[in-house]
């Protein structure tokens, strides 16, 4: 039954438009972090998989009569599955609404963690592997996307950073703990734990995830012209290039603490906790001061990394100044993921989904990057401690690309003309519960 009086009383009318607003705060002040949380659990499960492996292979190896080298596939193979299937699932998934490809991505990694837990032979589990993998990529590079557009323009880092501190998190508690659980009662029910956490980001995203459907019009070819930005390139490499100076140092970090520093083998796993600290730290860090200052941040955060890094070839030799170099390691490494994520999408505002998983890719191509030229340098017969000075090189020539990229930059605007490759904005419509 309708009351035309009371639908025009102003009192009625006032106390409508109040509540109307107050349900729309709401959404934006707990909704929106919400949906901020189910990514940042998706994530910390994806954290999770990715490098628990790496404290598990010794018992993998014996379960299936592998040698280590062997059983070190179900590294490589997660590596490159994220840098192939960053562009195949985001390209896919152009079609359907972000939302539903980001509970797409979190079903595939259920699975493929359910077949990692079941394999009864090793190439299936290897096999299992990289159907995990394959959601990596494109979960960051679309969640990131996601992330950005459920808050304020000068607030989107920091909204990266937040779905990013899952990641972060899952090295101080999911892969210690993960580690600890495979050791003791079988990898086997590491991995079943890990795609549960699955099904309950999945669910998150299902739920919290308000639906953002992908902008109208766009197809692979307006993705890919985003690629032809300059800046875009350059922000990737300095991706591949400062997160490799990361891992060149902590892909050896067991061999070096050991026979180095002196640590004893069960030391190695405080010692990723302290690394996977820094890199909370850094995560959040940088994602508070990338929406004020991105390029100086950069410029701290590379330039520090590279210093640190040279210096750790030094402090290597000392159990407290190793345990504290490990840490900022971490921290200044970390510190660089929400400014250069950031300034993809800025630059690829047009067609940033494609761009945003490629970069999550290229930390990727970073880490096999460096591990294979740290494991050069070792066989070379230079030291355990060789990798670290990889990495400063590669810091190092991170630091000269962003001021490359900045030098550019400035040039452009004192030009007037906008950056090869830029392609109109998109305007996505975001669809609350």
């Amino acid at each position: 039954m309708k009351y035309p009086a009371l639908a025009s009383n102003p009192r009625v009318q006032l106390l409508s438009g109040l509540a109307k607003r107050s349900c729309n705060l709401w959404k934006v002040c707990v909704l929106m972090p919400l949906a901020l949380l189910a990514l940042a659990i998706g994530a910390f499960g994806i954290g999770t998989t990715e490098f628990v492996i790496m404290g598990l292979l010794p018992e993998v190896a014996g379960d299936f009569g592998v040698s280590i080298p062997t059983a070190g596939y179900l590294v490589t193979g997660y590596a490159l599955g994220v840098m192939f299937g960053a562009p195949l699932m985001t390209v896919l998934g152009t079609k359907i609404s972000r939302k539903r490809m980001l509970m797409l991505l979190m079903g595939l990694f259920v699975v493929g963690n359910l077949l990692s837990a079941l394999a009864p032979a090793f190439g299936l589990m290897l096999a299992g592997r990289v159907v995990a993998s394959l959601a990596h990529g494109a979960f960051f590079g679309i969640g990131s996307v996601v992330a950005a557009d459920l808050v304020a323009p000068d607030k989107r880092a920091g909204a990266i950073s937040l779905m990013f501190t899952g990641l972060t998190v899952a090295n101080v508690v999911g892969v210690p703990l993960g580690t600890l659980v495979g050791q003791s009662l079988g990898w086997r029910v590491t991995f079943g734990i890990v795609a549960v956490l699955g099904v309950i980001g999945l669910l998150g995203v299902a739920r919290l995830v308000p639906d953002m459907p992908g902008p109208q019009g766009v197809r692979l070819r307006h993705e890919l012209a985003a690629l032809k930005n300059v800046q875009v390139l350059l922000a990737m490499a300095m991706t591949v290039l400062g997160f490799g100076g990361v891992f060149a140092a902590i892909t050896y970090i067991a061999p070096m603490m050991t026979h180095v520093a002196g640590f004893a083998d069960g030391s190695v796993t405080w010692l990723l906790v302290l690394f996977g600290l820094g890199m909370v730290g850094g995560n959040l860090v940088g994602g508070k001061y990338a929406d004020r200052a991105l390029m100086p941040l950069l410029y701290v955060a590379l330039g520090a990394l590279a210093v640190v890094l040279a210096l750790f070839t030094l402090t290597a030799h000392h159990k407290i100044a190793a345990a504290v170099t490990i840490t900022l390691v971490g921290a200044l490494g970390f510190a660089t993921v929400p400014p250069l994520q950031k300034r993809v999408l800025d630059h690829a505002h047009g067609a940033p989904t494609l761009a945003s998983a490629l970069n999550i890719g290229a930390f990727n191509l970073g880490n096999a990057l460096s591990a294979w030229l740290g494991g050069l340098v070792i066989a070379a017969g230079l030291g355990y401690t060789a990798p670290n000075w990889v990495g400063a090189v590669l810091a190092a020539a991170a630091l000269a690309l962003a001021v490359l990229s900045a030098g550019l930059e400035r040039r452009e605007r004192a030009a007037g003309t906008p950056a090869a490759g830029t392609v109109p904005a998109e305007r996505p419509t975001v669809a609350t519960h």
